[in-house]
């Protein structure tokens, strides 16, 4: 976790919308533990998705690279709340 002036807590939310897109959204998120405090997965079986989120203790830019590359996956919708703090 960030030690850092600039470094701000975020949740980046995660709908799974095609299980084949997991195996790269774990790799993206492995590569970030440092930067993460905690993460929850649950599978809507209902709609056939999975809402994953992520919450991090980064700085900005550290976060949005990790929400961004996130975002560039097929099949996966992400979006980002940062801390006001």
């Amino acid at each position: 976790m960030s030690e850092t002036n600039d470094a701000r807590v975020a949740v980046i939310s995660i709908i799974v919308e095609e299980p084949g897109c997991v195996p790269a959204i774990n790799e993206i998120l492995h590569a970030a533990a440092d930067s993460i405090i905690g993460r929850m997965g649950i599978p809507y079986r209902e709609k056939n998705i999975s809402i994953i989120s992520v919450v991090v203790d980064a700085p900005q830019d550290v976060i949005s690279n990790i929400s961004g590359r996130l975002g560039r996956l097929s099949g996966a919708t992400v979006k980002t709340a940062y801390s006001k703090k």
